[in-house]
């Protein structure tokens, strides 16, 4: 009798209850949400940025640098002595560069044997002018890049060499449409000198 007794007592259920698998379906759904939207917020934030600032669809169209454009005939003067020179300015490798290249003057009585081959292009996100001045010194010496900002119809190119600053300031004068530069440096003292100028015209 005993036994029947015993045998007949309701087993317990010591599995959880099924409301409670409830709540824990509820909690996990916030955090599914949460983790939705963080994966969603990189490619909104994308779409409202927009296209980059720079690139290769991202060209520039400077129209001081515009007027660079053509042939040009230089006179330089440099510590005081006069020389000639040419230079032929066009836009490069996917309008991202003015290119200027300089040469000596056909039938120059004194050649200078200087070339140099100047890559001017602009950089978007820094808003500044950039400066590969590439010439017959070699890699060593071109090896700084130059800086450049603008100020009305000039831009100062900047380049921090090893041996001090050198500052190359080219000005736009829209009424004889001629090109000037001043080139400047520091001196062992400390003080700016002027290094030469030049002055283009067609």
């Amino acid at each position: 009798m005993t036994r029947i007794l015993a045998a007949s007592r309701p087993v317990r259920n010591f599995e959880r209850p099924f409301p409670r698998s409830r709540r824990y379906r509820s909690r996990a759904s916030p955090v599914l949400f949460a983790t939705a939207l963080i994966g969603a917020a990189p490619a909104a934030k994308a779409q409202e940025a927009g296209p980059p600032l720079d690139g290769r669809e991202r060209m520039v169209h400077d129209t001081l640098l515009d007027h660079l454009a053509g042939e040009w005939r230089i006179e330089r003067t440099m510590r005081g002595r006069a020389t000639g020179s040419t230079a032929h300015g066009e836009w490069v490798l996917n309008h991202q560069f003015l290119l200027l290249h300089y040469q000596d003057a056909p039938r120059t009585a004194t050649p200078s044997g200087y070339e140099a081959m100047v890559f001017i292009g602009y950089d978007n996100a820094s808003e500044r002018y950039v400066v590969h001045w590439i010439d017959v010194f070699g890699g060593r010496f071109s090896e700084t890049l130059g800086y450049g900002t603008r100020d009305g119809n000039a831009i100062r190119m900047v380049f921090e060499y090893p041996d001090g600053p050198f500052y190359n300031t080219f000005t736009f004068d829209p009424v004889t449409r001629a090109w000037s530069t001043l080139m400047r440096s520091k001196n062992q003292k400390g003080d700016w000198v002027t290094f030469a100028t030049e002055r283009f015209t067609k």
